[in-house]
């Protein structure tokens, strides 16, 4: 029987790449559900290519259009709209394997959906765990739900855990490609423009993770995604900065072993791995030609010019609401980047200031969480009204 898959998010870059997958792997998979958010005629050419039972579109607008473009009676697919369309789409539709890769903490509710829903979940939305740690990873516990890392680090630690007992690991090292700005003077960032922090030296990503790798914010957020994912204390993990992107993350043994998934950066390939898991099938993503790698590089980060892993480091080790404090914070100055309202250094020290005066709460439900979110929103976009 084919597995039935839902993806959340499947217009943007993540959600493509599975699509991908899943056409080079015929019969393998049937797609019985997608979300998206405003791209209905990218969606509309999904729906007519993989016939899902349903489609969510987060904005109504969008919704409507597609629902117009699809009208007819040979297209049998449900249109659905709005915000709680998502989690909809979970509770409603049969599948076997969530795929949650909706950038930010847009995507959480639905996530947590298909983890008490008892279903396979491939993480591509490394916000879920960031926002809600604790909360995911005890709902999967008691629902007996498996989250399974679709971000090529994480994939390449899970993968490497296969070589020893949880006991037996000494530390995680997150590669780092180090983003547009490795080498460059601190003096010199605080000038960057959008389109500087946009080019990005070995992945092709959506615009927000884009500058988020500029900021190094990613690595952060991936230090507090590791630290629940595979139940790790932070202090045990490490960035390394590896500018080829050829390690994608590496697992350190008591025994000094140390265990590295390599690979080409093609995102195909991790978000194949969680697709098929446990199997590996043949895949569509490129091949690594070590004829043409002279060599790899690594060193340590800056983090004067990089506070952002400084604070991914202590919100892991914290953990209650910093994560959705810290998270927000960082989307909503991101935003105000991308529009030119603030400075490129400014997105860490906004991020890290709404951090530390948010109300920490230990043990926080969902709907605590989702109220630090908003806030931290607001008081990142006041800031920025009060020094304009």
């Amino acid at each position: 029987m084919p597995k039935r898959v839902i993806i959340l998010g499947s217009t943007g870059s993540i959600g493509c790449n599975a699509l991908a997958v899943a056409d080079n792997l015929p019969g393998e998979f049937e797609i019985v559900g997608l979300a998206g958010h405003r791209s209905w005629e990218k969606m509309a050419r999904q729906v007519e290519r993989f016939r899902p039972q349903a489609v969510a579109m987060t904005n109504p607008d969008a919704a409507a259009k597609l629902e117009k473009q699809l009208h007819g009676p040979h297209c049998s697919t449900q249109i659905w709209s709005g915000t709680e369309a998502l989690v909809r789409l979970v509770k409603e539709i049969e599948c076997d394997f969530v795929l949650s890769s909706i950038v930010g903490v847009a995507g959480l509710p639905a996530t947590f959906a298909a983890v008490t829903r008892g279903l396979t979940v491939g993480l591509a939305n490394k916000e879920s765990l960031v926002v809600s740690g604790s909360l995911m990873v005890e709902a999967a516990r008691v629902n007996r739900a498996q989250l399974l890392p679709v971000d090529s680090e994480h994939s390449a630690i899970f993968q490497s855990l296969h070589s020893g007992k949880q006991e037996e690991v000494e530390r995680i090292l997150l590669t780092a490609s180090g983003g547009p700005f490795r080498t460059w003077p601190i003096e010199t960032m605080r000038s960057a423009t959008v389109a500087d922090a946009m080019k990005h030296p070995t992945w092709e990503m959506g615009p927000k993770i884009t500058i988020d790798s500029a900021t190094m914010m990613n690595k952060a957020l991936e230090i507090i995604e590791a630290r629940w994912l595979f139940d790790i204390d932070p202090d045990r993990i490490e960035v390394v900065i590896h500018p080829e992107s050829i390690i994608h993350s590496m697992v350190a043994f008591h025994d000094g072993s140390i265990v590295a998934q390599m690979g080409s950066p093609d995102m195909r390939t991790p978000i194949q791995y969680a697709m098929t898991y446990p199997r590996r099938l043949a895949g569509c993503g490129d091949r690594l030609n070590f004829s043409r790698l002279e060599r790899m590089h690594f060193e340590p980060p800056d983090l004067q010019r990089f506070p952002a892993l400084r604070l991914g480091h202590e919100v892991a080790r914290r953990g209650g609401t910093a994560g959705a404090a810290l998270n927000a914070a960082n989307e909503a100055a991101v935003a105000l980047f991308r529009e030119g309202k603030i400075g490129f250094l400014d997105i860490a020290a906004i991020t890290e200031d709404v951090l530390r005066r948010h109300d920490f709460e230990q043990h926080p439900t969902l709907e605590t969480l989702m109220r630090v979110d908003a806030w931290a929103r607001k008081e990142v976009n006041e800031c920025c009204t009060v020094k304009s």
